[in-house]
């Protein structure tokens, strides 16, 4: 059974354009899956405890020697990397906040990357585990970040393809909108919607292969 990990991280509500498009993206996933299951998670409905020394703590415990307080403190971490583990398909909505990811979108980065879970030590040589899995995502930048000066300002991108690519999702590509101007944005979203459909169509001819 196809499961598609559907997540936004957005703080504008239904003002987000991002959210607009992961919706537009799970609906139509849903519409070619009808036996699939779509798991949604807004990280800003979500408790996404930091990163403190008793989570770092359980996380370096062998799982048989951990206390019922460690056990505690990694349960919201166990539950997102069962997340990422079941899905095939990832659709995230991760704006760029300050030329970065937002705060929430870094909380939950912290709380799936895991050794020994998401990814492995084997030989002293990192390998990571998400296997097989294909992410889009979805952002939205104030201005064109495609070209210098700005560019060298991107720091979403780079860093997601980095740390997913870390995990072993090789399969990434970006959706993006940009600008300020109500009109371009509208526009922009339209022409999204337009590459997701493309990235959708893929999907299902590469299933059907």
């Amino acid at each position: 059974m196809s499961k598609l990990l559907h997540i936004d991280s957005s703080g504008k509500g239904n003002a987000s354009t991002t959210r607009v498009l992961t919706e537009y993206f799970a609906k139509i996933w849903k519409a070619n899956n009808r036996d699939g299951v779509v798991i949604s998670r807004d990280l800003l409905a979500t408790d996404l405890p930091p990163v403190t020394p008793e989570f770092t703590g359980a996380m370096f415990t062998p799982a048989d020697g951990l206390t019922d307080a460690q056990k505690q403190a990694l349960a919201p971490s166990d539950e997102l990397v069962r997340e990422v583990l079941d899905a095939d398909t990832y659709i995230f909505g991760v704006p760029m906040y300050n030329f970065s990811v937002p705060g929430v979108f870094k909380l939950y980065i912290d709380q799936i990357v895991r050794a020994g879970k998401t990814f492995s030590y084997a030989n002293g040589i990192p390998e990571g585990l998400l296997r097989n899995k294909k992410l889009i995502v979805v952002t939205a930048h104030g201005a064109d970040y495609t070209t210098s000066p700005m560019k060298e300002m991107d720091f979403v991108e780079p860093y997601l393809r980095a740390i997913f690519g870390f995990l072993g999702v090789k399969n990434i590509e970006f959706v993006t909108v940009a600008g300020r101007d109500p009109q371009v944005v509208s526009d922009g979203i339209e022409l999204a919607k337009r590459r997701i459909d493309v990235i959708l169509a893929a999907g299902i001819v590469a299933q059907r292969d």
